[in-house]
């Protein structure tokens, strides 16, 4: 069974949201459905831009873990971090796995399955 969430802060959420999109998707390669953001652009510097947009990713796990999202999600949300910070400090390979991966919003998408799963445990606790 699911813990319900510790310290649910709805603008904290959002702003994980917006710190996600910042990082994998805020803009579009012009003419294509490409999106793109900062972990991309940051990993023109091996090691380094990865480095820094990984610390970032650390932190969302970190607020997630905060509003009490299960070990085992966390678990694989540092999975996530960790192979995009892997593979993206390769020069060039990197760069491109950069553009497809999305570790950031994988994250966002499983913080929001715990959140949803919740409020679906919480309307239907109501129900009866």
């Amino acid at each position: 069974m699911r813990r319900p969430p510790k310290a649910l802060d709805p603008v904290k959420v959002a702003e994980l949201r917006n710190l996600a999109d910042l990082l994998d998707s805020r803009w579009r390669v012009p003419g294509t459905d490409w999106r793109f953001g900062v972990d991309g652009v940051a990993s023109i510097i091996p090691g380094l831009g990865d480095t820094a947009t990984g610390v970032v990713g650390a932190y969302i796990i970190w607020q997630a873990a905060r509003i009490g999202v299960p070990r085992s999600t966390l678990v694989r949300m540092a999975a996530n971090v960790g192979v995009d910070w892997a593979v993206g400090s390769i020069p060039v390979l990197g760069t491109i796995f950069d553009f497809a991966f999305k570790s950031n919003q994988r994250n966002m998408r499983l913080l929001n399955q715990h959140l949803d799963t919740f409020e679906s445990m919480e309307a239907e606790r109501y129900r009866k």
